[in-house]
């Protein structure tokens, strides 16, 4: 694993990151042409495990009375606003969480997608099949740590050392050429989920400065003066191995503050001030580098936390769906602004889902959930996968609380994303090991 991670608390007074260019020596080379097929997949984790049953509601009168009956006080619609309606082509009626309503027109525009009912899964599992232990399960269910790993690796236990998006990326290197910049990122700290064998990989903070301290100087001519001395001390060659290496680690920090802190990675959307608006942003500002350092491949990973809503969760709930719908739409914005809307696809991946039946105020760890998906290339306005029964201890419950089996395993889901970012059929197995215990390994809803 190939890891490289650059973070402002790891910094000591200016001093410190890690060495993330290789490429820079290269650049001009590679800044002769702008990668003409070019795709990012970009995660957005929701830490905690969000509720997928008042993310997406089931709007036909039966399954709407089985919802609102085992739902309780947690039932949707609440004070924070009405329903979002949406149908699929066939007319099914949903409702999305009215925190969801910056990105609710991209469902009628058709590059929104709901994927329904996804989890850790070994193979297809039945409820008498899980109630007898009669096949085989992920290890530690209900666990954050454990799901949070297995999410993120695409492997049913907590041994994964390698996520999913970097091992995608891993399988399709050659298509970056000899751009030496990382091909798997992530914008909030290190992720199993950008840890590949091949790939290298970058772990960033948003609003990051790599510039060591002391040189915002006035007039800027003297700043400027002692940036050029310190970049001609750490030219010199010491002799001293560990010292070069570190003097090299210090010179490509800075060569990329300068990279990503300029005009070349400006952007003109407005993007919320938030958390996840924030990392959003500096993913869009590293895309619009592609050409810069020569990527036609990229993988992305953000987090939102708070999502493990014990209690209190109605509000939360709807404010975390707001702040993620908010960034996405302005994200998607950016990608319009790129001239790739059609060319980076987001999704959501979570620990888990939580219980249907409430526990006071707020929900317990669930198993399935359902998932967003975003993007110009997106079969939109459609849900896809089998919409759960919601009656407590029904077909689709792992026991008498609502924690659904999933009826859509990640391995389903990271291969139809996998596939789309440029995969071969043939390689997925590697990416998913998993993925030829279930029937369709491709769930359509990207074109």
């Amino acid at each position: 694993m190939n890891s490289i991670r650059i973070s402002r608390r790891r910094m000591i007074q200016g001093m410190g990151a890690a060495a993330l260019l290789p490429y820079l020596g290269r650049m001009s080379a590679l800044a002769q042409s702008v990668p003409q097929d070019y795709k990012a997949l970009v995660c957005v984790f929701l830490a905690g495990g969000n509720d997928g049953h008042n993310t997406v509601v089931p709007l036909t009168q039966s399954e709407f009375n089985l919802y609102k009956a085992a739902r309780g006080s947690l039932a949707l619609p609440d004070s924070n606003g009405p329903l979002l309606q949406v149908q699929t082509p066939t007319g099914t009626p949903y409702g999305l969480n009215p925190g969801l309503t910056a990105i609710h027109p991209h469902w009628a525009a058709g590059r929104l997608a709901v994927m329904a009912n996804v989890g850790m899964l070994v193979q297809p599992v039945t409820r008498p099949q899980f109630l007898g232990n009669a096949v085989p399960l992920p290890t530690n269910l209900f666990s954050h740590s454990d799901q949070v790993q297995q999410m993120q690796s695409g492997i049913p236990s907590s041994s994964g050392g390698t996520g999913w998006g970097a091992r995608a990326a891993d399988a399709i290197n050659s298509l970056n050429g000899a751009s030496g910049f990382p091909a798997a990122v992530s914008i909030s700290g290190p992720a199993l989920f950008c840890a590949g064998k091949i790939v290298r990989s970058a772990s960033l903070l948003p609003g990051f400065n790599l510039d060591p301290s002391g040189l915002q100087l006035w007039p800027q001519s003297a700043g400027d003066a002692r940036k050029t001395g310190m970049q001609q001390v750490l030219s010199l060659n010491s002799g001293v191995t560990l010292v070069q290496a570190a003097n090299k680690v210090r010179q490509d920090a800075m060569s990329l503050n300068a990279l990503l802190t300029g005009n070349t990675a400006t952007i003109t959307t407005a993007f919320p001030g938030t958390a996840i608006g924030d990392q959003l942003k500096q993913i869009a500002q590293i895309i619009k580098l592609r050409g810069t350092v020569g990527m036609s491949r990229q993988i992305f990973f953000c987090t939102l936390g708070g999502f493990d809503t014990h209690g209190s969760q109605s509000w939360q709930h709807w404010d975390l769906l707001r702040q993620l719908s908010e960034g996405l739409a302005a994200f998607y914005n950016a990608t319009v602004e790129l001239g790739l809307p059609d060319k980076v696809t987001s999704f959501t991946l979570s620990d888990f889902g939580r219980t249907l039946q409430p526990s006071g105020t707020g929900t317990d760890h669930g198993w399935g959930s359902h998932h967003l998906v975003l993007g110009g290339a997106v079969q939109g306005g459609q849900l896809y996968g089998n919409f759960p029964t919601l009656g407590l201890g029904g077909p689709d419950d792992s026991g008498s609380r609502g924690a659904l089996i999933p009826s859509t395993s990640i391995d389903q889901y990271g291969a139809t994303l996998a596939s789309w970012f440029g995969v071969p059929s043939d390689q997925l197995s590697a990416v998913f090991p998993n993925l030829a215990g279930f029937s369709t390994p491709n769930l359509g809803f990207l074109g």
